[in-house]
């Protein structure tokens, strides 16, 4: 690993509509360290082009392609496997970081001796690309506070020290990032801290996993029975909670 190089991970997918804004957000940076590392997933749009015109732009982009859909779980995966920065960051090709997320992030790590920091966010809303409401993040979080609910703000706002936490893998099932946090802080015994800036910008309005909440409700209860292997009577304490918290999120 390369110390305070940062290795952004971004998986894509027929993300011709979206992905030059979220990798101009990257290039805005006031942290230039950085290596951003484009997983396309076998897109049968323009994503690819894009990110090529891009990469002979800047040597900092690095594509890689697969010949065989997968899913996001795999792609961001291949990208943690190719990556050699000291620390990972995450964001998806259809949101995007404000300029100066990775600066405020890494100083906020390196000064705390942070291992695992996430940030608030706003709801950037498709329809009529206007600026929604901002999803504030709790100021610390350990593994039994994060089963009442993913209060991070997913693979958005979370980075990540691979001095301390030096094993990152996502499964291949729902809420993949989740159970990965989740597995994170129960495996290294560590705590997750918030950052309450808002520094980022998250679409509401696609068509992603995650919009139908009857959906998500169901796979966080697999969550919690399959992947943390809970007991029916934690599951039920673990979904009160994260029901309520969901109700409060989006209202």
């Amino acid at each position: 690993m390369i110390d305070d190089l940062v290795s952004i991970i971004m998986p894509a997918y027929n993300a011709e509509k979206y992905i030059e804004e979220a990798i101009q957000s990257v290039l805005k940076q006031t942290y230039t360290n950085w290596e951003l590392i484009i997983v396309n997933d076998c897109s049968t749009d323009k994503t690819e082009q894009i990110i090529k015109k891009y990469q002979e732009q800047d040597q900092r982009i690095r594509l890689c392609s697969l010949i065989k859909n997968k899913g996001v779980a795999n792609a961001r995966n291949t990208a943690i496997k190719n990556a050699v920065g000291r620390y990972l960051a995450f964001l998806d090709s259809d949101d995007m970081w404000l300029p100066e997320k990775l600066e405020k992030q890494i100083n906020f790590m390196k000064k705390n001796g942070y291992s695992f920091t996430y940030h608030s966010y706003r709801i950037f809303i498709v329809s009529d690309n206007s600026l929604g409401k901002i999803i504030n993040v709790p100021i610390q979080v350990n593994y039994e506070k994060l089963l009442q609910g993913n209060s991070t703000g997913s693979c958005l706002s979370t980075c990540i020290d691979r001095n301390i936490v030096e094993e990152i893998y996502m499964p291949n099932d729902k809420h993949e990032d989740f159970i990965c946090w989740l597995n994170v802080l129960k495996k290294y015994g560590i705590v997750g801290y918030g950052i309450s800036e808002c520094l980022a910008y998250y679409r509401v309005g696609k068509k992603s996993v995650s919009s139908n909440k009857f959906k998500s409700a169901y796979w966080t209860w697999n969550v919690y029975r399959t992947s943390q292997r809970l007991s029916i009577v934690q599951s039920i304490y673990y979904m009160f909670f994260y029901i309520k918290s969901g109700l409060k999120k989006w209202s």
